[in-house]
């Protein structure tokens, strides 16, 4: 019940972040290439930082 009211974890936003991009890259790699990929590579930025806050 309470669980409304607590607040998400950094690892938590940025796994949020990486889904959403991921799905804009994936819906635009049928209209626009370059920017799907651009997409992607914002997308892989953030799985890196995601990636160095799992070794720490």
């Amino acid at each position: 019940m309470f669980g409304i009211f607590k607040k998400k974890s950094e690892k938590e936003k940025l796994q949020a972040t990486y889904e959403k991009l991921m799905k804009e890259s994936f819906e635009l790699s049928t209209i626009n290439r370059s920017k799907s990929d651009a997409k992607a590579a914002e997308a892989d930025e953030i799985m890196k930082r995601l990636e160095a806050l799992k070794k720490e």
